[in-house]
């Protein structure tokens, strides 16, 4: 490695200098006596120890992005003077790397207790002798070490991907973190609970709303917008409803200095915010239907253990509220309103749902009946609902007076629905299709469904590559399909690949020297990894069918680990210990509330309660005499069970 790292002595000059301003600078802000570290290329302690000596070969590890955790906080006006000390050194892919560098304060560091905290920010030995590097790493037996005042040494957990330090199978909960972050899906925000969504993450809703909002619009339904906040009285008007989400509302409470004398509340949801502009609007039946939809934020505030996309402070979602005349035509839009949200998750997503209908406990508040699209995390054994449409009856028409007059002049109430989903959506895909790799992204919702690389070599004839890289990307985009290409010159192609892998690009191209001797390109999926040589002259139908089986193969897949956790079982033994394997289980049910309740109860542990997910409108047959696996009463139906987000 002495070799390797002496091969560009003007380099290491340059980082080593850049290294030592960083470490006075450092001092200047009063950390404790910085010094210089030495270390292996892709020790993921690069996460912890801003300053280091650069390995001239292959990828600078300074090329990967990485957090400064910090063991005492940095004010925003000390940070920004630190990192603007670095615009004038030479090496501007080491100034970019100081630049990006994150304050991470002490309450955002998650995964810092993976390292012993107690050691200096950089305190380590600093080395100007790089063939006394090699040699204490060839001492340490090759394996990933820094080292330490005094020349001890401490092993670093290996990384399992660029910028990953944690296995999906290991830590399942900080292994989403950054796959998130690092995915570029999100960025933390100083407000726990909410969270930056990058373009990256956007644009995946953005596919998803083109969808649906076209769908709606073939059903009549329009889209409108109403007011952030609501009034307490119109809050308070519906009280079941609004004790279902009593605990989450947040409340605008002053104006500057002043208090105000009736504070506003914020949207957790927008029934009580619509409904009675509804009684306004409808007064006979030629009124209806009216079927309204928006896309909008809203903000649900009191829980504990925010996770991004799953179960954040506030997130965007489309919420449809529609009035019917009768009780048939609302009963009809519930179950269309689920079909297109099964089509977001299964078709689109390329997850696999059970479309079903919530018990009385977990319908709605205020609602008549709340249908769902349920999904399965395998990995946590936790089910997690991924968009409800409820038929609402007539409550809140009660509520709110919204009444109609019919052909025979006879005054009745409208029946209503509400219906939503939100970018919990994105979640879900996540943690179903995601691998140490970093994001998989299924292609229908990929913003870019294919990354054309570069790969020339010595003596190649560069520039005739990357003009079959730009013209490679036209023949694609030209028929449909979203591609570019990475052309930086900063980047070596291996770095490039772990990069788009992070983001979960579905498909690879690589072009070289024998790729353009051949007139081929080298296809790489994402899901598999699988490899294919591809003709220039077939390229856009290989493509766009390598595409169309990685959508498939994602759902498949996913199809098969989901189903491989069913569990499908008749007594509350056989129920508590398919709960404790993380199953998602099908029992017999008598469908009483107060036998929910009491499993609730008695399941009710660190891991959290079981709770009923929901009874699936495919219904395996029922033999006469099956009893409820919890009760022992007569069992009326087939119902999922499990723990859940």
């Amino acid at each position: 490695m002495g070799a390797e790292l002496a091969a560009d002595e003007g380099r290491n000059a340059a980082a080593l200098a850049a290294c030592r301003t960083l470490a006075e600078e450092l001092t200047e802000l009063q950390f404790p006596a910085p010094r210089i570290l030495a270390f292996k290329e892709g020790s993921s302690e690069s996460r912890y120890f801003v300053s280091r000596l650069i390995p001239a070969h292959k990828d600078p590890p300074y090329k990967q992005e990485a957090n400064f955790h910090s063991s005492k906080h940095l004010t925003t006006e000390q940070w920004t003077k630190l990192k603007s000390s670095f615009v004038h050194f030479d090496d501007p892919s080491f100034c970019e790397w100081i630049r990006n560098l994150k304050v991470v304060p002490p309450e955002k560091r998650r995964s810092c207790r993976r390292w012993d905290l107690n050691i200096d920010l950089l305190g380590v030995i600093e080395v100007d002798d790089m063939a006394g590097v090699e040699q204490r790493q060839n001492k340490s037996g090759g394996g990933k070490y820094f080292f330490c005042s005094g020349g001890k040494k401490k092993e670093v957990k290996k990384e399992t991907g660029l910028g990953l330090s944690f296995t999906k199978d290991e830590n399942f909960g900080e292994w989403y973190s950054e796959v998130v972050v690092n995915g570029e899906m999100i960025e933390y925000y100083d407000i726990s609970g909410c969270y930056i969504l990058r373009p990256w993450a956007i644009s995946i809703w953005e596919i998803m709303q083109t969808f649906f909002d076209a769908e709606i619009k073939k059903m009549k339904v329009k889209n409108c917008y109403f007011p952030l906040f609501v009034s307490p009285g119109v809050l308070q008007k519906e009280k079941d409803h609004i004790e279902g989400f009593a605990p989450e509302v947040a409340w605008v409470t002053k104006s500057g200095e002043s208090e105000l004398e009736v504070p506003i509340a914020i949207r957790p949801t927008s029934e009580t915010v619509m409904y009675p502009y509804y009684s306004k609007w409808i007064r006979g039946h030629r009124d209806l239907p009216l079927k309204l939809n928006q896309w909008c934020n809203v903000v649900r505030w009191e829980f504990s253990n925010p996770t991004p996309f799953i179960r954040s402070r506030e997130f965007l979602w489309q919420e449809g509220h529609t009035a019917f005349a009768t009780k048939e035509e609302a009963d009809t839009e519930v179950l269309q309103i689920l079909e297109l949200y099964r089509c977001i998750y299964e078709e689109f997503l390329a997850i696999p749902v059970t479309k079903g209908r919530k018990s009385e406990l977990e319908t709605f508040a205020g609602g008549l009946y709340t249908t769902s699209v349920e999904a399965f995390i395998p990995n946590t054994g936790r089910g997690i609902q991924g968009a409800t449409s409820h038929c609402l009856g007539q409550n809140f028409a009660k509520m709110f007076e919204i009444n109609f007059e019919n052909e025979k002049g006879e005054k009745g109430m409208v029946w209503q629905n509400s219906w939503a989903y939100s970018t919990r959506t994105i979640g879900v895909m996540v943690m179903v299709h995601g691998d140490d790799k970093g994001l998989v992204l299924p292609p229908k919702v990929a913003a870019l469904q294919l990354i054309v690389i570069p790969v020339p070599y010595k003596d190649a004839d560069t520039q005739g590559i990357f003009d079959a890289c730009v013209a490679t990307v036209a023949t694609l985009s030209d028929a449909g399909i979203r591609a570019e290409a990475d052309l930086r010159d900063n980047y070596s192609p291996g770095w490039k690949y772990s990069n788009w892998e992070m983001k979960g690009v579905p498909l690879r191209i690589e072009i070289g020297p024998r790729d353009l001797a051949n007139n081929q390109v080298r296809a790489v999926r994402r899901d598999n990894g699988a490899k294919t040589d591809i003709s220039r002259v077939f390229l856009v139908e290989q493509v766009k069918g390598m595409l169309d089986k990685i959508q498939q193969n994602l759902f498949d897949v996913a199809k098969q680990k989901r189903d491989a956790c069913v569990e499908v079982l008749k007594t509350w033994e056989e129920f508590v210990t398919a709960l404790g394997q993380k199953k998602l289980i099908l029992a017999p049910w008598c469908d009483e509330e107060d036998v929910e309740k009491d499993v609730k109860a008695r399941t009710k542990g660190d891991m959290g309660a079981a709770k009923s997910l929901c009874t699936p409108f495919e219904q395996p047959e029922l033999p006469e005499g099956t009893k409820c696996f919890a009760s022992g009463k007569p069992a009326k139906k087939w119902t999922y069970w499990g723990r859940s987000y």
